[in-house]
């Protein structure tokens, strides 16, 4: 006699079903931890690049990027003599910071200068597509994309 739970499945067989499920998933967890680390994937980046090629949003940052921030900070996010290069800053900042100077500016007054990044927080096309722009940024300072436009994986 097998007894039935409330959902109308046996007992005997949750318990089965159960235990296969944390045996598969203890069986993931211990091949993931035999994988190099450059086979994992990398849950927390905000692009994905393969050969080159990169995923929907990043190339949607890249063109993004290409018509509103490029006449400042350059091509490919390289910076210029107006503005500074967004890949460097992009090594030592957070997502969040990035995000917070772009919706709010930014004002840097030195003694030799001032630069003065003007807030974009209004702006449609750059608040719509931020987590793009930032995908596309950081996978150029990252050093997992090149420069010049970026081709997409085909899907």
């Amino acid at each position: 006699m097998v007894m039935k739970g409330r959902c109308g499945i046996g007992v005997v067989a949750s318990v089965a079903v159960a235990t296969g499920c944390a045996l598969g998933l203890l069986a993931v967890g211990a091949a993931a931890q035999d994988k190099p680390a450059q086979d994992k994937p990398a849950q927390d980046k905000p692009y994905t690049v393969v050969d080159g090629k990169v995923d929907k949003g990043t190339y949607n940052g890249w063109r993004r990027y290409t018509e509103a921030c490029l006449r400042c900070h350059g091509p490919d996010g390289a910076g210029s003599s107006y503005a500074p290069d967004l890949l460097d800053s992009l090594k030592s900042m957070s997502e969040d910071q990035f995000k917070e100077v772009v919706v709010n500016g930014r004002q840097n007054v030195t003694s030799s200068a001032t630069n003065v990044m003007p807030p974009f927080g209004t702006v449609e096309d750059v608040m719509l597509y931020l987590d793009d722009i930032y995908a596309y940024l950081k996978a150029r300072s990252d050093g997992a994309l090149d420069r010049g436009r970026p081709e997409r994986i085909e899907q």
